[in-house]
């Protein structure tokens, strides 16, 4: 099973994706976390990531996109995996598709949280955390918002999208997302 996983700070993304590849056998594979393990293990491309990350500059789509090719194709991606964090724009969804075509795979479904806006404020209100006040996370909502609308497009249009509602118990919301990929 080849996911991709996305939804807005907030919307249970990470509860969802561990009972996910808990019951596929795959792993979650954030870019956050693979650029930093490409620092830490000193591969040449996590040599160049490491100063631009440091300086807390952006990694170029290339650049990531090189690291996610390694990372994919590690041994335990054979059965699948799921993508969370990448792609964010459309050309690394199109850079995303080259790379599993030369390997002979295919995403085969992306899956979008959706959450109203006020339902997340409320959960981030109880998270307790110092970067969750109120103004902080509408700005996360909006960035969100701008730079995945466009993606979203771009899989509804190739048929991939999965829009699931994620407001429910953590049970209705896993059983949804199941249902619609067919599993």
């Amino acid at each position: 099973m080849h996911l991709v996983f996305f939804g807005p700070p907030g919307a249970g993304k990470g509860t969802q994706a561990q009972k996910l590849i808990s019951d596929f056998k795959i792993p979650q594979i954030s870019t956050g976390d693979i650029l930093r393990a490409a620092v830490s293990k000193g591969t040449e491309l996590g040599k160049q990531a490491g100063p631009l990350m440091a300086a807390g500059k952006l990694v170029p789509d290339e650049l990531v996109i090189g690291i996610v090719e390694e990372r994919l194709k590690e041994p335990d991606c054979k059965t699948g995996f799921l993508l969370d964090g990448f792609p964010r724009t459309i050309p690394q969804a199109e850079a995303l598709d080259k790379v599993l075509s030369k390997m002979g795979k295919k995403i085969e479904h992306v899956v979008s949280l959706e959450v109203p806006d006020q339902v997340i404020h409320e959960r981030m209100k109880g998270r307790g955390r110092a970067d969750d006040s109120p103004e902080t996370v509408q700005k996360r909502l909006d960035v969100f918002r701008e730079q995945t609308s466009p993606l979203k497009a771009h899989y509804a249009k190739v048929g991939l999208l999965r829009t699931i509602n994620g407001v429910g118990s953590l049970d209705e919301i896993y059983g949804s997302i199941r249902k619609q990929i067919g599993a």
